[in-house]
């Protein structure tokens, strides 16, 4: 059994889910060190990447979770390979999918077979800066408060319906490098609350909008309104 079955109350409420990676993947681990909570709604049952090398899957096996890689290479099309994806997503009988850092923009028809089952976290206050090299423009636009965001997953990239943000103060002096790390660690509180909102089903897309009916213990927010996790910054 691995580490994110080893807390599961037995009762079967809890969504399984697949984590999908790029590299590293320490939103992933944060996500797994969350689940091995008895109560939390989710269980990872899967970690998949597109690249072979990626670091963490080989942290995924040495805990015992089923570490897939599916190289977006070997296929010949971005169709082709989703269609991979989905193979390997049905096998492991996930419910739910978490992107990590997972570098593919993916197709209008693979989103929309997830549509409401499928999350992201993006490093900043969606809808700003979309897209890459999100730290390095938040400075260079003079921002004085960015963050990270966790989504649906819509055809839009970075465009879905948002679960969620957390705010982080820009202080003088920052670089792309010391705010991206202090963002990181903003995305490594959110991302298991934003998640376990959605298992729990307090959650949910209605009309292209998140609606919430009522957050887990440990999910943050107010039962009705936003997921929002603010960290203290300290002043600059």
């Amino acid at each position: 059994m691995s580490e994110g079955g080893a807390g599961g109350t037995g009762s079967g409420a809890r969504r399984r889910v697949a984590i999908l990676i790029s590299g590293r993947g320490s939103n992933m681990m944060s996500l797994v060190e969350a689940a091995r909570a008895p109560a939390y709604p989710a269980e990872v049952v899967a970690v998949i990447s597109n690249r072979p090398d990626a670091a963490g899957l080989a942290w995924a096996r040495t805990r015992g979770f089923q570490a897939i890689a599916i190289d977006h290479k070997a296929y010949p099309s971005r169709e082709s390979f989703e269609a991979a994806l989905q193979a390997a997503l049905e096998e492991t009988g996930v419910e739910l999918v978490a992107l990590a850092g997972f570098m593919r923009l993916l197709t209008p028809a693979f989103t929309d077979r997830w549509s409401g089952r499928m999350i992201n976290i993006h490093p900043s206050l969606l809808p700003a800066f979309k897209g890459l090299d999100t730290h390095a423009r938040a400075l260079e636009a003079g921002v004085r408060i960015t963050g990270c965001t966790v989504h649906f997953v819509a055809a839009e990239m970075d465009g879905g319906p948002i679960i969620g943000q957390a705010a982080v103060a820009v202080r003088n002096g920052d670089t792309p490098e010391t705010l991206a790390g202090r963002v990181l660690a903003a995305e490594h509180r959110l991302y298991p609350q934003a998640l376990a909102a959605v298992a729990s089903g307090a959650v949910a897309v209605e009309a292209g909008r998140v609606v919430v009916s009522g957050l887990p213990d440990g999910a943050g927010g107010e039962a009705g309104g936003p997921l929002i996790a603010c960290p203290a910054a300290p002043s600059a």
